[in-house]
């Protein structure tokens, strides 16, 4: 891809973004950004896809977007082992 249709792909991207979400998951959006950026750009590009294939029929609101980042990141178990010394 060139950097000019990398350019205008960021822009539409952008715009439905902001079509399709509620001032408040567009703010948790911008937080998630800031802790994981690559779980933050495939939510956008899910999100994008679904716009632009017609099947988002309303706005997301913030409760829905948590719904839909808990299926993107699946949580992980952590499991702490205490050393015997």
């Amino acid at each position: 891809m060139k950097d000019a249709d990398i350019a205008e792909f960021e822009a539409l991207k952008k715009e439905a973004i902001r079509k399709i979400l509620t001032k408040d998951a567009l703010e948790r959006l911008g937080r998630v950004r800031v802790v994981n950026p690559l779980v933050a750009t495939q939510l956008e590009i899910y999100l994008f896809q679904l716009y632009q294939s017609g099947k988002l029929t309303e706005t997301i609101d913030d409760k829905r977007l948590k719904q839909i980042l808990e299926v993107l990141t699946p949580q992980r178990k952590v499991k702490i082992k205490k050393v015997k010394k």
